[in-house]
């Protein structure tokens, strides 16, 4: 049987990790700046991390959520506790995908309607509901087409006011990321946070904040909408919130009432995921990674701001997109192959950088003295 070739591949294998550096099978060392999507959230092979999911796989790896399983409500009461947000309600899953799907149905439930606001650029998964309100046709298949899904202009305030104006209580929800990741690191602005809010307060729909790739700490806040000073209806969270380690969960107002049967998972909020996600949040308060994040990410981005060759500098925290010429296309290849340092990209030239949150300002210097050198040909 041969894999279903769904992905361009870099001919790299990696056989060891360490923090913020990765090593190949012929035993070249990288500096890994994208952590594989923004997944490696407190170092690869953190020590606690590796203790803490040892541990559990010793005493039990899965039951089902059928039984009481304690690590559920510790680690509700810890992702409470540092994300501010303790009188929200926690439902477990697996991936950024099903947290949106779920997040979608939930305001589905609750209002009783169809309609739901997303903006272009958008990814939020490849699940049925949450591909269709990714802006990205491609990847829509025929069954995952809809007529409920209105995409309007990112950051614009009057399209959103139009449209609630136009839908009323036709909106279930909007779902919107702090900041694109897949559509370039562009940041939804206060204003348009804001907004969002007060329209969805005034038509009872629900405001779901897409944090799976901005949320966790990496920018400086644990949800990077925090910013705007209001609070969502629902937080969606996975990929920094294991550290490699597939879990996923969605952050719930205490307005949502559940009733039993209302979502499911078999595999969501096992022994496993909890204690991986509970080894996370110790670590990210323990050794004061969102504070790093903040500090370096905004040294890293003031340096780079001084970069003429470079179109823009976008982001915040140790999310951040450098918008390149298309003459300096080649960048992120030569940064990967010339210089060993993983990136990520967001189409036509932006390199997207996604590193552990305890990224350290030497490790920003070494990127930055590289990147400049491939400038300077």
């Amino acid at each position: 049987m041969n894999l279903f070739d769904v992905y361009p591949l870099n001919d790299i294998e990696i056989v060891k990790a360490s923090g913020s550096t990765v090593w190949d099978a012929s035993g070249q060392e990288y500096l890994d700046l994208y952590g594989g999507h923004a997944v490696i959230s407190i170092g690869h092979t953190h020590p606690h991390y590796v203790k803490r999911v040892t541990d559990q796989l010793n005493k039990v790896g899965f039951y089902s959520n059928s039984v009481k399983i304690p690590l559920q409500t510790a680690l509700a009461d810890k992702l409470g506790q540092v994300s501010g947000k303790t009188d929200y309600q926690l439902f477990l899953c697996n991936s950024g995908a099903e947290a949106n799907e779920n997040a979608l149905k939930l305001a589905s439930f609750y209002n009783g309607r169809k309609k739901v606001i997303a903006f272009k650029g958008a990814f939020h998964g490849r699940t049925s509901l949450a591909v269709s309100a990714t802006d990205n046709p491609k990847i829509i298949a025929p069954v995952n087409e809809t007529d409920h899904i209105v995409f309007l202009p990112h950051n614009d305030v009057e399209a959103l006011e139009e449209a609630f104006s136009n839908y009323g209580n036709e909106i279930a929800a909007v779902i919107i990321e702090g900041i694109q990741g897949v559509g370039g690191i562009k940041e939804a602005s206060v204003p348009f946070l804001q907004k969002i809010r007060s329209l969805c307060d005034a038509y009872n729909a629900v405001y779901i904040a897409d944090s799976v790739q901005c949320g966790y700490g990496r920018t400086g806040l644990f949800y990077s909408h925090d910013v705007a000073g209001v609070n969502a209806d629902v937080y969606t969270m996975a990929k920094g919130m294991g550290n490699g380690f597939p879990v996923a969960g969605i952050s719930i107002a205490p307005k949502f009432k559940p009733w039993h049967g209302m979502l499911g998972t078999t595999f969501g909020g096992n022994h496993l995921a909890c204690a991986a996600a509970l080894a996370v949040l110790e670590v990210m308060e323990q050794d004061g990674l969102m504070k790093n994040a903040e500090e370096v990410g905004a040294y890293l981005i003031s340096e780079l701001k001084k970069i003429e060759a470079i179109k823009e500098v976008r982001g915040r925290g140790l999310m951040i997109g450098i918008d390149l010429p298309e003459e300096l296309g080649h960048v992120k290849k030569e940064l990967l192959f010339k210089h060993h340092i993983f990136t990520g990209e967001a189409k036509p030239n932006v390199i997207r950088l996604l590193p552990a949150l305890n990224l350290t300002k030497e490790q920003a210097d070494q990127f930055l003295d590289k990147f400049k050198t491939i400038l300077r040909g």
